[in-house]
């Protein structure tokens, strides 16, 4: 057996989102990174932000976006994970990426990117893919840093005031642009 994979991988089915999964969906991404059921795993957000991290109509967009797609990730027909891709000339975007709190620390979180960053690749031919992680999540951003990842130092000004992104804890969160080249230029 291969220890790289985790087990029961192998029986993750990956497929687009459509809109009648975007309850499931929101109640995915909040319970992975607000509120007391975050603290289950190890991606929260509870001591940054309160309040939510996306709604219905959020996610709808993503789903109907013309040049993007969120991916469904299920275990024997269990929703357990998803991930935003959105093409970006010769980018993807990866973001809106959620694993079910019970399920972290299983590896999953590994095997789904490398699927993102394998169909970004070829679905659009990108050699890049990029997101944004808030700067403070050092744990996270180093995880990422492990799966090939870099820090660019480019900051973006986190949207205080607007509580569609939640309502912060503290007064010095930004957006920090991570990259990685997935394919040959």
């Amino acid at each position: 057996m291969d220890t790289a994979t985790p087990p029961g991988s192998a029986s993750l089915t990956f497929r687009d989102a459509t809109d009648a999964d975007a309850p499931a969906l929101v109640a995915l991404i909040e319970s992975a990174y607000r509120g007391d059921s975050s603290r289950t795993g190890w991606t929260t957000e509870a001591d940054l932000l309160e309040g939510q991290r996306t709604d219905e109509q959020g996610v709808r967009q993503v789903i109907n976006a013309p040049a993007g797609r969120l991916l469904a990730v299920e275990r024997e027909g269990e929703l357990i994970a998803c991930c935003q891709l959105e093409h970006r000339g010769d980018a993807a975007y990866f973001g809106m990426f959620a694993v079910r709190p019970g399920a972290q620390g299983g590896g999953f979180g590994k095997v789904i990117i490398a699927e993102a960053e394998r169909t970004a690749r070829e679905s659009w031919g990108v050699t890049e893919m990029q997101m944004t992680v808030i700067s403070a999540r050092e744990e996270l951003i180093a995880w990422y840093e492990r799966r090939g990842y870099r820090r660019t130092g480019q900051l973006t000004p986190f949207p205080y005031g607007d509580e569609r992104f939640g309502i912060p804890q503290r007064d010095d969160l930004a957006f920090e642009l991570l990259v990685k080249t997935i394919g040959d230029r």
